[in-house]
């Protein structure tokens, strides 16, 4: 598994950006199917992996969700995602955070 530092927060060139998009799609599914779908966390996880991967959007956007998708999916990070419940917490700020920059824009992609 590769690490953050392997991975990285932002991507910087257009080469980065697809690796770590592509980093991003091949562990999403993997890693959000252990979670519960009703929870508001996971929606907004969805959401942001919807944007991410809609043509329509602009890099520099997508860059914000990919920088919080990869600190989902990786799991170093702050609180380790092992430690149950709370280990998720930071991931959840991370996300939230994202949500909140990009607001009304996220809309259309709550299913």
């Amino acid at each position: 598994m590769q690490t953050r530092d392997d991975v990285g927060y932002q991507p910087t060139t257009e080469s980065d950006f697809e690796r770590k998009s592509d980093f991003i799609r091949a562990n999403f599914a993997k890693k959000v199917g252990t979670l519960d779908r009703t929870m508001r966390f996971v929606r907004d996880l969805l959401a942001l992996f919807a944007y991410m991967t809609d043509g329509r959007v602009h890099w520099g956007k997508k860059a914000i969700v990919i920088g919080a998708l990869l600190y989902f999916i990786i799991p170093i990070d702050s609180v380790p995602d092992i430690i149950p419940v709370v280990g998720f917490l930071d991931d959840m700020g991370v996300a939230a955070a994202a949500v909140k920059f990009l607001a009304g824009e996220l809309k259309e992609y709550y299913g």
